[in-house]
């Protein structure tokens, strides 16, 4: 097993956990509350339990609030392109799903360009 770490297998545990709980929600009681529990924030609370792995004392802080400052800006383009796939898709599911992810990463990418020292 070499290059796992424990960080990358806590990262999957919770990125897989997170996945298949709001399928399951989402069977149960729609896609809805499915949509809802997919915005589970389960790489940001991943990084954010695997930086003391790599942390500790007043670098662990100084890279837990970088990371959390990081996750604000990354779940506001998140609902930004929600509400921009909910038109998108209606015009063709596929053509949506390009169209949605491609304006996630250039949302993205503009936000790190404008936000990087």
């Amino acid at each position: 097993m070499t290059g796992i770490t424990a960080g990358l297998l806590i990262r999957f545990l919770l990125g897989g956990v997170a996945v298949v709980v709001s399928t399951i929600i989402s069977r149960k009681l729609g896609a809805k509350a499915g949509g809802i529990f997919a915005a589970f924030p389960a790489v940001y609370l991943a990084a954010l339990l695997t930086s003391r792995l790599s942390f500790t004392g007043n670098d662990l802080i100084s890279h837990s609030i970088s990371l959390s400052k990081g996750a604000i800006f990354g779940m506001a383009i998140n609902i930004l392109v929600a509400i921009l796939a909910g038109y998108l898709l209606k015009k063709g599911w596929k053509r949506g799903l390009v169209n949605s992810i491609i304006c996630w990463f250039v949302l993205s990418f503009a936000v790190v360009l404008l936000t990087s020292n």
